[in-house]
């Protein structure tokens, strides 16, 4: 196998910044040119071309080249061109590691040289689909590539890669009759098609590192005009098609490249918009706004979704609102999945309604809606992280807004893919699509993107514009360290009008941070859970609030399922205090850090110290007065304060039911080093035995991902369960009930090797394979399964009944100092979890 002309960089870091924008107006076609560059950048491009076929490029001419290679990138995508998708990021490799990429930056340039030149080179390639498919069923469709000015030669081929994120059945090209089968056909006779496979790196293989891709090596000449059909799922020999992936999408991707000459260098095809829809109705879910006033009405939206958590297809049944056990309205579906409806609350209080089928058979609560006299504030639910086919994901921007709106019922969203693989039309269609969707009132939505660096040089940030016009990104391949960032931010923006936030699972650097920028950081999503990190800013001395987000790289915003081992478990929310739904009034909540975090459900939670709200400073005072109060989505377990990097009190809630135990894994996620990335997910895999009871029922409590979470009962014995979990900084639990529950009760578990996993992986301490072991717990146990330094932990004990409101108050005279913080963790029975950002004492303001 050989190592194919494709790159990607998967996490970039830098030199010092070179201030330049990426692409100005003047260098794209104007109406009066025919050129799509300026006569200026047109000079420095025939330059360029001229310099690599005198020498190619090497350590002592890859920055200037990559600098006129991103300028050129960025006008001809600007002026309707496909641009290949890893070329923006290895010019991130040049300008942020000074990594020794020649040979990438190379074919990139040839690549553009053809297009450039011969633009009738590359053929057409057109998309044969008869109709959507339908998650996780089978299904045929062919790509048809029709031979442009350019042959393909004896030895050139097409290359048949598999995108990353999709989870699509395996190709296969060996068997006709067996599933995912793909062959290839031409309209030219005299060609056939030998099989080959060449290692690829980047999004269209092994993303980290190269996995093999399959070529179809052409025997003979294609010549103009040739059609060559690429059949995916092919049944013509029994083959029962292709299977699809379990998640819906607009723009499934399944990406072909074409080599004219035998020469390795794998030209990009436009992906075409292959059509996945949801299946059948298996659930449903409601959403409500958080707080009203009396006498105000509740915009309830109801979705009926399938078995993986897409929007479920096809007969949709009527619904019933009810509060209570009584039915309060009915709506009717239509077939659609998303409807919604409009009740009227009354007097303050919470309102907890439930959304059943009229003849049971699905059912689904609503989040808990407060009712307030004279609310100064409503909480407003958001998710300032995630992705779509821009860079390493999957689907349309249209599709990610629509869905945020529509589907999750945001208040409002950031669209914020990767600097190193965005190009400049692509940053002029996040911007036309803010425009389009925000709507004061109703949805808001704000520019923003990824800045994409490793670890050592910063850690991602989000970055998110208070208004799209006229906002430019400052991306990695010009402003590749922290330092630089912050600076070009300040130099092309009011800081008032900039919102940072660091995310962990490519850790931001907690060290420093821009005080007028950098007001909340992102401690859970996809990624894992990391309270730490937000711990680790805190105590620092950064004045910073707490919010949680998807990171979502599928286009599902706000309302995420894990489909992976890296993203792994549901996405995260924000929760901004505003007193209106309108752009500036929620930036504001963002930039004043009156926020909070969840991890997807939208609990409400109010925390203050001495009258002061999350994210504000109180005066000094010796003694403080903390309250709080916290309305769950799920009973509650556990509310735990801490002042400044410590417990303060925690209070847990419930009584003990009888014959119910519920066993919990838990493992920390810091990093094993300080400076590294955090550590990746445990996996708890093999079986358990309940000793000294019979299990009448057992369930895994937080059973999100579907690919790595399973539980099933033994063949050969009922008390004994196969399970596979993970955590990351959070628990996952299984539920038993038994028929009796005495003190002579034990589990015992049979625990498999398993190793950890998760993206942006530690450089320092790699991921770790744990050993398999045997353990057996008793009620009211807790084993700690410490390895490697990481005090993780097992637990059995009663499962309890637990209130869904609770009250908390501490007075706190301990030791006070200037500038002491308090801040709040809230555990659910279904394993969610929410964040209040801190509460300052007296000290000094940080802005």
């Amino acid at each position: 196998m050989r190592l194919i002309g494709l790159v990607l960089i998967a996490l970039l870091a830098g030199c010092s910044p070179q201030p330049e924008a990426t692409s100005t107006p003047a260098e794209t076609a104007t109406a009066t040119t025919d050129d799509y560059l300026s006569p200026a950048l047109r000079e420095d491009v025939e330059a360029l071309k001229q310099a690599l076929r005198e020498a190619p490029t090497d350590e002592n001419n890859a920055e200037e080249r990559v600098e006129t290679l991103f300028r050129w990138i960025n006008a001809y995508a600007k002026a309707g061109g496909y641009i290949p998708v890893n070329a923006p990021s290895v010019v991130a490799q040049v300008t942020a590691y000074g990594a020794p990429s020649g040979p990438y930056v190379d074919l990139f340039i040839r690549e553009l040289t053809l297009v450039d030149e011969q633009p009738n080179a590359l053929g057409s390639l057109t998309l044969v689909q008869e109709q959507p498919f339908t998650v996780r069923e089978y299904g045929t469709f062919s790509q048809v590539y029709t031979v442009g000015e350019a042959p393909v030669t004896d030895g050139g081929g097409f290359m048949v890669p598999k995108h990353f994120q999709t989870n699509h059945g395996p190709f296969q090209f060996e068997d006709p009759a067996a599933p995912n089968y793909v062959s290839i056909t031409s309209s030219n006779e005299s060609v056939t098609f030998s099989d080959d496979a060449i290692q690829v790196p980047g999004m269209h293989g092994g993303f980290r590192g190269a996995d093999p891709q399959h070529v179809f090596r052409v025997n003979g000449t294609l010549q103009p005009g040739d059609t060559v059909t690429i059949t995916y799922g092919d049944t013509s020999g029994g083959s029962p098609g292709l299977l699809m992936p379990d998640f819906k999408s607009d723009q499934m991707p399944f990406p072909l490249y074409v080599d004219l000459d035998g020469s390795d260098l794998f030209l990009s095809l436009p992906i075409q918009p292959v059509r996945v829809i949801g299946a059948g109705i298996d659930a449903v879910a409601g959403f409500a706004p958080s707080i009203l006033a009396p006498g105000e009405t509740a915009d309830i939206s109801i979705r009926a979704e399938d078995a993986y958590g897409n929007r479920a297809t096809g007969s949709i049944p009527d619904w019933k609102i009810t509060l209570e056990g009584d039915e309060i309205t009915r709506i009717e579906s239509g077939d659609n999945a998303v409807v919604r409806t409009n009740i009227e609350v009354g007097e303050p209080g919470v309102y907890r309604f439930r959304v059943e089928s009229l003849d049971g058979q699905y059912v689904g609560d609503v989040n808990p809606i407060v009712v307030q006299n004279n609310p100064a504030e409503r909480i407003y639910w958001g998710d300032t992280h995630g992705h779509s086919g821009f860079a390493e994901g999957i689907g349309s921007a249209d599709a990610y807004m629509q869905f945020a709106r529509d589907e999750a019922r945001l208040d409002y969203i950031t669209h914020s893919e990767h600097d190193i693989w965005m190009d400049d039309a692509e940053w002029e269609t996040l911007r036309e699509m803010v425009q389009k969707y925000s709507k004061d009132g109703e949805f808001i939505a704000y520019l923003g993107y990824e800045w994409t660096v490793r670890q050592s040089q910063g850690g991602h940030h989000n970055v998110l514009f208070r208004t799209p016009e006229g906002r430019d990104r400052m991306p990695a391949q010009r402003y590749p360290t922290l330092s630089s960032l912050y600076q070009g931010l300040r130099e092309n923006n009011d800081t008032d009008d900039v919102v940072i936030i660091p995310h962990a699972h490519q850790k931001g650097e907690y060290r420093y941070s821009d005080p007028e920028m950098e007001t909340l950081i992102e401690i859970m999503s996809m990624h894992g859970t990391f309270e730490w990190f937000g711990r680790m800013y805190l105590s620092h001395g950064h004045e910073v609030g707490f919010v949680a987000a998807s990171d979502d790289h599928i286009g599902r915003p706000g309302y995420a399922s894990p489909k992976s081992s890296s993203l792994a478990q549901r996405g995260g929310l924000g929760a901004i205090f505003a007193p209106e739904r309108t752009t500036d009034a929620i930036f504001d909540g963002m930039k004043h850090l009156r926020a909070y975090a969840t991890s997807g459900q939208r609990m409400v939670v109010d925390f203050d110290v001495n009258g002061t709200k999350m994210g504000q400073r109180a005066p000094y005072s010796p003694s403080r007065s903390i309250n709080a109060t916290v309305h769950g989505t799920s009973p509650i377990t556990s509310v735990t304060v801490f002042r400044n990097d410590k417990i303060l009190r925690e209070f847990e809630y419930g009584e003990n039911k009888d014959n119910e135990l519920r066993l919990t894994f838990f493992s920390e996620s810091y990093p094993f080093h300080p400076q590294d990335n955090p550590r990746g997910w445990r996996h708890w895999a093999g079986t358990l035995t309940v000793k000294g009871a019979n299990v009448v029922s057992a369930e895994l409590v937080d059973f999100q991902n579907l690919a790595y979470q399973s539980f099933s009962k033994s063949e050969s014995d009922d008390n004994t369960y196969e399970f596979h979990t993970l955590t990351r900084g959070d628990h996952s639990s299984i539920l038993l009930e038994l028929d009796s529950a005495g003190p002579d009760v034990e589990v015992t578990l049979d625990l498999a090797d398993a190793p950890e996993t998760g993206s942006g992986p530690p450089t320092r301490r790699r991921h770790q394979n744990i050993p398999g072991s045997s353990v057996t717990l008793g009620l009211g146990e807790t084993r700690d399964m410490a390895f490697d330094g990481y005090k993780d932990t097992i637990t059995l004990d009663y499962n309890k009944s637990a209130p869904l409101d609770v009250q908390i108050a501490i007075d706190d005279k301990e030791a006070p100092r200037h500038g002491d913080y308090y801040f709040m963790r809230v555990r659910q029975q279904d394993e969610g979890l929410a964040w209040t950002s801190p509460v300052w004492v007296g000290g000094n303001p940080t802005r």
